[in-house]
């Protein structure tokens, strides 16, 4: 059976160390009052809850998914799943980074996050039934009416409803202009909602007395594709004005989908058969409304496979400790047993420290991202509001695509430890490989967040924001750029900093000639740029350490966190030479190819 430790010291390390976030705390009124000893003792609980209470119920759930009755189109959760929600909402778990107006305890963005990391590391599929709820509350807190905000917002803050998206139709996943979903107006100022989604994570359930569905649909008059896409309130129950739960509404789960992972969540096919709603923000502006939910999730989807990527290392490195086979080639080195443990083979090791390095880099990304957010939100200043939203723009794809495909990466690499023990389920290796692979899928596939990053994100602003991140690894290397101790992490990313302008430069003026230039380099390009800010938080994590050795400091925490970032820069990061290559290859090898492909 796999076990679960909450990486508590790790977390703070880059919170409190590197990042320094209650420095930024110190200059938002509504974060003032966030120091360190409320962050570490909230971690500590959040850890407990994940460990004790979401964790026993991974495999069983996966084991026994959900159930739908064919004729109420009711959905039973597998055994305990609501037990553990009911926990959860008593412990005031979903109102810990919400609006106090709304009842929410209003602690920052990267405490909440942190609670995710662990709550997917211990159960993705349950996690997800309350996850979804903090992008719909966004949404509806950015784009809603003072009168849907009072009538949702707080049930949604408590956790007494959770919440869905509903975008994907049968025809059409990505492309939402092929949508079919119609918005008829109504009298009373409702609508009307007819048509079908399908893949609705938790999108119908036992363990929430409401299901607030937001809903993608057209109206009557809309514009053909995109620009005519429109979103939409569409509870499970119709809301009373007096905020009591009224008629059961004309939508429902038409049936589950047998799914690869995450099979305790409800993947649901939603039947809606004329269905009343309530339009959110303007006509015809819908994607401005769910962008806030999608962006919201896509840096949730990253935490969804670092929580994967943490779990599967900590289990690896226990059974490499363990499991003896053959002799170290220099030599036995458990000279009382019949053969060394496997973490003496050096491809093991490179395994292990593979699922290290990418884990620890994508907390420290990611944790960087969701205070930038942080930042967006509450920070008082209007130029750091500004500037904070425009860098989080560019590493959004990089945060969802580059942790996701590490986490398929670290996964495999971790089942690999495992040998055959890793196929075997009971192990439960497998199970976290399974359900990471829809972390590279879902919420906009990875080629997709690839194509926005390097066509949207740099190519649509002749590189402006890539060259704000530019300055970030300008500063570092201008701190450390004499110490020598520091050249091992620094002169990589120097210098891959300076081949990224030249890099882009050149894709830019091939995509102006050829469109699919984009296409050709953007997974490979999205790969590179990954890299270039792992290699910027290993280093300034290296800098860290480094400083406190030289302080005197004798816990090993931090000469292991040199050990990761040496072999981070020296089997990892190199793979951005070959990247490049590949990406300055261009099309014409994949395009011209209509007889490989007849």
């Amino acid at each position: 059976m796999p076990t679960y430790t909450p990486p508590l010291r790790d977390m703070q390390f880059i919170m409190h160390e590197v990042l320094k976030v209650t420095d930024d705390f110190k200059a938002m009124p509504r974060y003032s009052e966030a120091d360190a000893g409320t962050i570490n003792a909230v971690l500590e609980e959040a850890g407990k809850f994940a460990a004790e209470v979401a964790f026993p119920l991974n495999m069983s759930g996966d084991e026994q998914g959900c159930k739908l009755d064919p004729v109420t189109h009711e959905v039973t959760t597998p055994t305990g799943f609501k037990q553990a929600y009911d926990q959860y909402v008593q412990g005031g778990w979903p109102a810990l980074s919400a609006e106090p107006a709304y009842g929410g305890q209003g602690l920052p963005l990267v405490l909440n996050q942190c609670l995710y990391e662990m709550l997917n590391s211990a159960n993705q599929a349950w996690t997800m039934y309350a996850g979804l709820t903090h992008g719909a509350y966004a949404a509806l807190s950015a784009h809603g009416t003072d009168e849907q905000k009072q009538t949702y917002l707080p049930k949604m803050t408590s956790g007494e409803w959770t919440a869905t998206m509903c975008l994907t139709e049968p025809h059409c996943g990505t492309d939402l202009g092929l949508m079919r979903t119609k918005a008829e107006p109504l009298p009373d100022g409702g609508y009307r909602i007819t048509g079908n989604k399908i893949f609705i994570s938790a999108g119908e359930h036992d363990m929430a007395a409401n299901i607030i569905h937001l809903v993608l649909a057209r109206l009557p008059d809309a514009p053909a594709g995109i620009k005519g896409v429109s979103l939409f309130i569409v509870p499970k129950f119709l809301v009373d004005k007096d905020g009591s739960l009224g008629a059961r509404n004309a939508i429902y789960c038409g049936g589950l989908e047998h799914k690869m992972g995450i099979r305790g969540n409800a993947t649901a096919q939603i039947v809606i058969d004329g269905a009343t709603g309530w339009m959110v923000g303007q006509p015809n502006k819908g994607m401005q409304a769910m962008f806030v939910m999608m962006n919201a999730a896509r840096l949730g989807v990253g935490y969804q496979s670092l929580g994967l990527t943490e779990v599967a290392y900590q289990n690896a490195l226990a059974y490499a400790k363990d499991r003896i086979q053959m002799r170290s080639l220099t030599g036995p080195k458990a000279k009382d047993k019949p053969a060394d443990p496997i973490i003496v083979h050096p491809d093991v090791r490179k395994m292990l420290l593979t699922a290290k390095a990418y884990g620890e880099g994508a907390r420290a990304m990611l944790l960087f991202c969701t205070a930038l957010l942080d930042k967006v939100h509450n920070h008082p200043d209007e130029k750091v509001r500004k500037d904070s939203d425009e860098l989080l723009s560019l590493l959004t794809p990089i945060a969802k695509a580059f942790t996701t495909d590490n986490g398929h990466i670290a996964t495999n690499a971790c089942m690999q430890v495992l040998g055959g023990h890793g196929f075997i389920k009971e192990w439960g290796m497998e199970q976290f490989v399974r359900d990471n692979r829809i972390n590279m899928i879902y919420e906009g596939t990875n080629t997709i967040q690839s194509l926005d990053l390097l066509g949207r994100k740099v190519l649509g602003n002749n590189g402006a924001t890539l060259k704000t991140f530019g300055k970030l690894v300008a500063q570092l290397v201008e701190e450390e750029g004499v110490n020598e101790k520091m050249a091992e992490f620094i002169n990589p990313v120097a210098y891959l900093g300076e081949q990224m302008t030249k890099f882009t430069t050149e894709l830019g003026f091939k995509a102006f000639q050829n469109p699919d230039e984009v296409g050709a380099a953007a997974v490979d390009y999205l790969r590179v740029a990954g890299h270039l800010v792992h290699g910027y938080f290993w280093a300034r994590m290296a800098q860290v350490a480094l400083r406190e050795i030289t302080a005197g400091n004798t816990d090993p925490f931090y000469p292991a966190k040199l050990q990761t970032a040496r072999f981070y820069f020296a089997k990892l990061f190199p793979e951005t030479a070959t990247l490049m290559r590949t990406a300055r290859s261009g099309s014409r090898a994949l395009m011209d190819t209509d007889l490989a492909l007849a």
